[in-house]
Order: C-alpha cells, then structure tokens, then sequence
C-alpha cells in the first residue's frame, strides 16, 4: 500500500470552516473555534437527554420519514405534515432540491454559501452569478429582478447571507418572489441563520407560503442548538409533490434515530434559544465595535458573525495561538483580506480581539 495516500487525503483542502479536527492533528487539543457559526452555549441538557435515551432503538433503522419529528415540527411552523421534508442537514436538502429539479440554469449571489453552486454542479447546470458589491455593503440591490425570467429555473438566496450577515430588504425580497413566481421558477430561500436576527418572526416570508407554492424555505438545527455533529435540517414548502420529489431524490436513511431525537427535544428549548438570542444581540455590536477600534473594516451584519477586511494575514498566527477564523479568500468576489468570525461568549470574544491585537500589532 502507498504509505502517502492517508497524508495527500488529509492534505486536501476544506471549502468550510469548523476543521477542529485538522486542528487537532497538528497541535493536540481542541481550538477555540470562531470558523463556525455555532452556538458557544453547546448542545442543550435536554437534547443529550434525548440522544442518550435514543441509543436504546439504535439497533433499529430510523424512521425514513421522521414521522414523530414531522409532527412536530409542522405545529411549531403552522404547516401541514407532508409540507415539511426533514434532511441530514440544510446541505443534504439543497443537493435533493436541485438533484430533484434538475435546473438548466440557475441564479446565485457572489459571494454565498459554497453548497448551493456545488449541487447544481452535479447536474451541470449553467450558473449565472449576481456580483454584491462592497460600496453597497454586500446587499442585495433592485437590480437582481433584471436577471429573474422564465428561463431561469432556480435561485438561490441566503438570508441572512453567508458570510456578509445582511439581509435582503423585506420589500426587495417580496419582489423576488413575486417575480419568481411569474417565471415559474423555483426560491430557494435559505434561512438558517433567521433566528439570530434581532426579530426573526417580523423577518420572515413563511406566512405567504401558500401564494407562492414555488418557494422553498431552508432551516436548521445546526446552528440555533450546537447540533453540527449531528446533522439536521428541514425544508417547508407549500408544494407537497416537489417536497416529495426531494425526498425520492436520496438516500432512505438520511436523519438518524439520534438525530430525529434531538430534534424533537429541541424544539423544547425555548429558554436556551431565548438565552442564545440576546447573548447575539449583545456581543455582535460588542465585536463589531472592537473589531473596528482595531483598524478593521467590519460590515454590519445581522446574524451571529461577521465578515471584516484586515491586511495583515490572519489565519497561520491565530492558529498557531489555538484560534481558528475563517478565511473567505475562497469567496467568488472576495480576497484573502476578508475573514468571517463568529460572535460567541464575552470571554470568547475577548479572547479573540486581544489575539488579534497582538498579531495586527
């Protein structure tokens, strides 16, 4: 066997943050980690209450259609049951949407989440890119609607987007939809960092739902309940046939027991969300503002992270001091300057802008 294959597979690099265990392999240990935007209050009590518990039907297949988890999650969203699709994760769903679909041509903002170009990929769709540009702040402008027609088969918005954290405007957004509509042509609206907003249930377009059987809405228990590791996400829609689509589109098997379990029991949560909420609200203008006391470029993002420009490199030297942030070099439309960081704990913060005060300085 060559000896060199292991090495050159683990030398291959990763499109995403979170590489705690690359990390771990090099140094020992584990980083504090601002790459992922995850919640710093770790799984809650009763979510490893419920997977412990769970452990106990593991030697049974899980439920192909998470009927338990279902349930539930349709009264907390107002939905009916055969309008909500649970996934391994937000990405699993994004890759059964388009492999469901099989758009010819699709829409994507530069830059967004890496996934959603990756999906379309593998059915060889055209990709058309709309560039966001920094003297606008990264927002999404009018000018998007100029490129939504008929031909158009899907797009993709991330709202809040990653990595800028900004939001489209409530009344653009509307625009969109309609216009999507009008084409035919399938919403993917990704909103997986929603809860983070400062009033997430005035952000959303989820009761026009049902005027606007085209769009499909993204969620995910990754990021709100520290569930990383376990991989769930669901996606609603008020078209039960392509909800159905996507489910064929597949592996039988993609939420595990344990998985299904602890989305039950988050959904609990409601004092750890609320606690998670305005720690957010708190530390992001906190970092924000520490950030830019240190000569960084910050944009003003809404979710719990933020892309700022810096011109002294970053990532070796917050490594090597146990830190990871996120490069965002591999951004279509953004440089190596730019980095996103997570917002976490007060002490977490701190941490990370006197380590980066000692590098910058």
């Amino acid at each position: 066997m060559n000896q060199t294959q292991p090495s050159a597979l683990f030398d291959t690099p990763l499109v995403h943050g979170g590489d705690w265990a690359g990390y771990s392999e090099e140094y020992g240990g584990a980083p504090l980690d601002f790459s992922a935007n995850v919640s710093p209050l770790g799984v809650p009590d009763g979510v490893k209450k419920a997977m412990i518990a769970a452990t106990e039907t593991a030697d049974r297949y899980p439920d192909p259609l998470c009927r338990s988890l279902v349930r539930k999650l349709a009264k907390a969203e107002g939905m009916r049951e055969d309008q909500v699709l649970c996934g391994n994760g937000a990405a699993d769903l994004i890759f059964r949407a388009v492999l469901a679909r099989k758009p010819k041509k699709a829409l994507l903002l530069s830059p967004t989440f890496s996934e959603y170009e990756a999906a379309l990929n593998t059915v060889g769709c055209e990709i058309e890119y709309f560039p966001l540009k920094e003297e606008n702040g990264f927002a999404v402008t009018e000018d998007i609607l100029d490129h939504i027609d008929p031909h158009m088969d899907m797009v993709f918005l991330c709202e809040p987007n990653n990595p800028t954290g900004i939001c489209t405007s409530y009344d653009l957004l509307g625009q969109i939809l309609r216009r999507c509509y009008a084409c035919k042509t399938v919403l993917m609206l990704d909103e997986c960092f929603r809860d983070f907003l400062d009033d997430p249930k005035a952000y959303s377009f989820k009761p026009y739902l049902s005027l606007f059987p085209n769009v499909v809405i993204l969620k995910a228990f990754t990021k709100l309940y520290a569930l990383a590791g376990i991989r769930l996400g669901y996606a609603i829609c008020c078209d039960p046939i392509f909800l159905n689509q996507m489910r064929k589109a597949g592996q039988p098997w993609a939420v595990s027991s344990l998985a299904q379990a602890a989305g039950e029991a988050a959904l609990d949560e409601t004092e750890y969300v609320s606690t998670l909420q305005k720690m957010v609200q708190t530390e992001r203008p906190w970092l924000m503002g520490a950030l830019r006391q240190l000569g960084m470029k910050v944009i003003p993002g809404e979710a719990n992270y933020l892309l700022f420009y810096c011109e002294t490199p970053l990532i070796a030297p917050l490594r090597e001091r146990g830190i990871l942030l996120r490069s965002c070099g591999n951004y279509m439309g953004l440089n190596e300057n730019w980095y996103r960081t997570a917002v976490r704990t007060h002490k977490d913060n701190i941490r990370l802008i006197e380590t980066l005060e000692e590098v910058i300085r």
